[in-house]
């Protein structure tokens, strides 16, 4: 069973291969990304993240933004602080929540009883199981100077998969130690890791280093990345092609 709707402002997909799945089932995960969209989006005046930044007192947080803010606060420490959720005086946290709650959903499939699934929220994916007996889950990375073209394909079984880039949404991803400034070296990085979670979170912080993001990637236990610069030149890391099924 396969169902798409647009919640965060992007088309998240969530497609069960078990037999067992209901609507019920599935409906009840998009009605957690909605719950998270209300938490969290910096696009709702009601939304929580948006009355921390308008002054709300951290003791009347939620137990799910302190526990964000604190995985921004060690996401920045890990990544030499290049992710950072400070912009124009006020708290964006989007770069670690989208994959966050997809793992979260993954987890709550898993709990019932799932096996087989695939969820993508805006590009990034995390999957588990196979598609079918025989066929385990493909994923396409696109070309950034044509979308419609896939340039690799890649396999997966358990893990997370999750690409940064300019290619479609334009420039928003900034250097945060060069007072903000623009990346434009590079059009996109792709990260696989053991869930989209982290997937997410480094693919972030690595496009945000511009060409060495792919070496910082390259030098991390758990991450595989695919770099493509602005000179339309690919860098892998060193353990990417295990999960390549083909050239499109």
């Amino acid at each position: 069973m396969k169902k798409t709707q647009i919640i965060m402002g992007m088309p998240i997909t969530i497609e069960v291969t078990d037999k067992e799945v209901t609507v019920k089932n599935l409906e009840s995960i998009f009605d957690y990304f909605k719950s998270i969209d209300q938490r969290f989006s910096t696009y709702k005046e009601t939304s929580e993240i948006t009355k921390v930044n308008n002054g709300l007192p951290e003791s009347k947080w939620s137990s799910d933004m302190k526990l964000v803010m604190k995985l921004c606060e060690e996401t920045k420490t890990l990544t030499n602080g290049f992710f950072n959720i400070h912009h124009n005086g006020k708290l964006d946290p989007s770069g670690l929540v989208k994959g966050w709650s997809i793992f979260n959903a993954s987890n709550k499939l898993s709990k019932m009883n799932f096996k087989n699934y695939y969820i993508e929220a805006g590009g990034d994916i995390q999957v588990n199981g196979k598609f079918s007996l025989k066929t385990p889950w493909t994923v396409g990375i696109r070309n950034p100077f044509n979308i419609k073209e896939i340039i690799k394909i890649v396999t997966l079984s358990s893990e997370g998969i999750a690409t940064s880039g300019t290619y479609i949404r334009g420039q928003h991803i900034y250097n945060p130690k060069l007072k903000n400034k623009i990346v434009d070296s590079i059009q996109s990085l792709t990260v696989i890791a053991k869930n989209v979670y982290e997937a997410d979170r480094y693919a972030t912080a690595a496009f945000a280093m511009g060409k060495t993001g792919i070496e910082f990637l390259d030098s991390t236990p758990g991450l595989e990345g695919y770099m493509v610069d602005s000179n339309m030149v690919a860098t892998l890391t060193t353990g990417f092609n295990k999960y390549v099924l083909r050239n499109a």
